[in-house]
């Protein structure tokens, strides 16, 4: 259910390494718990994150989340296809429903979880 190439957060946030760079979306059990999303809210490219701070919203049926930073860094990207089409999340959470792709400052992402770690996480909290 979690691709084992991905890191996760405790906030359901996913990340997919490359190189000096990571996408940021996420989970699927994120989404699912959510419901239909109906809104996102993302950063400019350009805009500096500090590792876990708001950097977003995803807006659903049912509430408003916030998305926090898996790491400091600088927004590279912010994927646009979102703010018409907020479903991509729902029916493609780990592709088309990527949310920012941020090139990452020094420290990294020490801390993530694997996909086995978050699905345990889970289990374990809800």
């Amino acid at each position: 259910m979690y691709p084992d190439d991905l890191k996760y957060t405790r906030e359901h946030e996913w990340v997919r390494l490359g190189g000096d760079a990571a996408v940021v979306g996420i989970t699927a059990y994120a989404q699912e718990a959510l419901g239909d999303i109906v809104f996102v809210s993302l950063p400019e490219a350009g805009s500096e994150l500090a590792a876990g701070e708001s950097f977003g919203e995803v807006e659903s049926t049912k509430s408003v989340s916030e998305i926090y930073a898996p790491a400091a860094g600088r927004v590279i990207a912010s994927n646009e296809a979102l703010v018409s089409s907020p479903e991509l999340i729902n029916s493609d959470p780990y592709g088309d429903g990527w949310l920012v792709e941020i090139a990452l400052a020094g420290g990294g992402i020490d801390g993530l979880l694997t996909a086995t770690e978050y699905e345990e996480y889970v289990k374990e909290h809800s």
